[in-house]
């Protein structure tokens, strides 16, 4: 894969992760509410999740997600409701976190995951994303097996950089006041990250 474009594809997919979705802003209420170590569960859930979508893009199988996409709404809808769900029970949580929802590993990791591949508009970005950078030139198998461990890892990493300094900055929340602020913080989050999630369209 010629150099030179492998660093604009490092550099274009680098800004595209870096930017606030639903799933950097469900990485952040969760860093906040559970420290950065356990968001880490849920930036592997969504860097799995975009791996999945990787996978339909790569295979093709875009145009028959769109012609079949209302049988999976249900699953946006339902990554919508829950996380909003999430986000009321974080802001009406007491100091002590009483009524807030778990933070076990399993349940962050799958949230990440369903909000990460129930939003279209992240597949649809693939779609257009990725034929861009591709030499029609070059081998690709070659250019996807380097494409492909590239994504994931920036996705990986700079999603983690989120949950680090969001966890950092959860320390300034300890107090019991400090406490409510952060549960009304991450669940303000929680339910940004689900209305996001729900005004994101196929087209």
């Amino acid at each position: 894969m010629d150099a030179t474009l492998y660093l604009a594809f490092f550099a274009a997919t680098t800004v595209m992760i870096l930017l606030p979705g639903p799933s950097v802003m469900l990485t952040v209420a969760h860093a906040l509410s559970h420290g950065w170590r356990r968001a880490l569960m849920t930036v592997a859930g969504a860097t799995l999740g975009v791996g999945v979508q990787l996978a339909i893009t790569l295979a093709g199988m875009a145009s028959f997600m769109l012609v079949l996409a209302h049988l999976f709404e249900w699953l946006r809808w339902a990554g919508v409701a829950y996380l909003i769900y999430l986000g009321f029970r974080h802001w009406r949580a007491d100091a002590g976190g009483a009524g807030a929802a778990t933070g076990d590993g399993r349940s962050l990791f799958l949230q990440g995951l369903v909000v990460t591949i129930a939003n279209p508009k992240s597949l649809l970005f693939m779609v257009a994303f990725f034929p861009q950078f591709i030499d029609p030139d070059s081998s690709l198998a070659l250019q996807v097996s380097i494409m492909v461990p590239t994504f994931l890892a920036i996705t990986f990493v700079f999603t983690g950089l989120w949950a680090v300094a969001a966890g950092q900055a959860g320390r300034f929340f300890q107090s019991s006041r400090g406490a409510r602020i952060g549960n009304r913080l991450s669940g303000g989050l929680m339910i940004g990250a689900g209305l996001g999630l729900a005004l994101a369209r196929r087209g």
